[in-house]
């Protein structure tokens, strides 16, 4: 099931003119709530800086977490180590590990201390895309390249030594920003449950994608980890 998101989550304060398109995000466009930051990132580019090349991403697909919250949150249960960053300023990169083989990225938004955050779950490669077809050979076409968290943060060669980096600053050689891009007209946003996220977190409609885009991913629900049978149960090996 999906849904448009409502004209509450979609306020613009800073929205800007076609000729800023090229410049970083101001700090105060993510010190918002988080259901506003969400999907007021669709479309817009996120440029990843390596020595290997620039990537640069329009943003189709993201995901709200709000932080203590929120059941599906990383900050549901209070600070850790691996979860500080979300509690830090906005406008900065929180990256996680997970299923001890893939990378996240999420951005930080709301007030410091809040511990809010987007997941980016899918993008359009604007520039790069040999560097991105080379990080990620199995892909099947360049739709693919970036769709899914783990994908997106693989092309862009994203791990946890960029967590806590600032996407809000001037440098063009600075490792991660996000720019104004060309942001997406609400009539264009679809919004529906997060992805594999399960119990009461599941049922907020808090993912949000451009319609009809191709890069986006497929919704999955959440299905538990089964464990697997000892070789005496019953039935085991039949």
């Amino acid at each position: 099931m999906t849904e448009k998101p409502e004209n509450s989550r979609r306020k613009r304060p800073v929205d800007a003119p076609e000729d800023t398109a090229d410049r970083p995000l101001p700090r105060e466009f993510f010190d918002r709530p988080v259901l506003e930051v969400a999907p007021d990132l669709l479309g817009r580019t996120l440029v990843r800086t390596t020595e290997d090349g620039v990537i640069a991403l329009r943003l189709t697909e993201v995901e709200a977490y709000a932080g203590e919250l929120d059941p599906g949150s990383h900050a549901y249960r209070g600070r850790t180590a691996r979860n500080a960053t979300m509690y830090g300023p906005p406008g900065h990169a929180y990256v996680y590990f997970t299923y001890g083989m893939w990378h996240c990225l999420n951005l930080v938004c709301g007030p410091e201390d809040h511990a809010s955050g987007v997941l980016l779950r899918a993008g359009e490669v604007l520039t790069g895309a040999d560097l991105a077809r080379r990080r990620r050979p199995k892909a099947r076409g360049d739709a693919e390249l970036t769709r899914g968290p783990a994908r997106l943060a693989t092309a862009l060669g994203v791990d946890r030594a960029l967590d806590g980096t600032d996407v809000c600053g001037p440098d063009p050689r600075a490792p991660m920003r996000v720019l104004h891009g060309t942001p997406v007209a609400l009539e264009h946003v679809s919004a529906g449950p997060r992805t594999g996220v399960s119990g009461p977190g599941g049922v907020h409609p808090w993912r949000f994608w451009i319609t009809d885009d191709r890069s986006v991913s497929p919704y999955r629900p959440h299905q538990p980890r089964r464990r697997p049978a000892r070789l005496d149960e019953p039935g085991a090996g039949s």
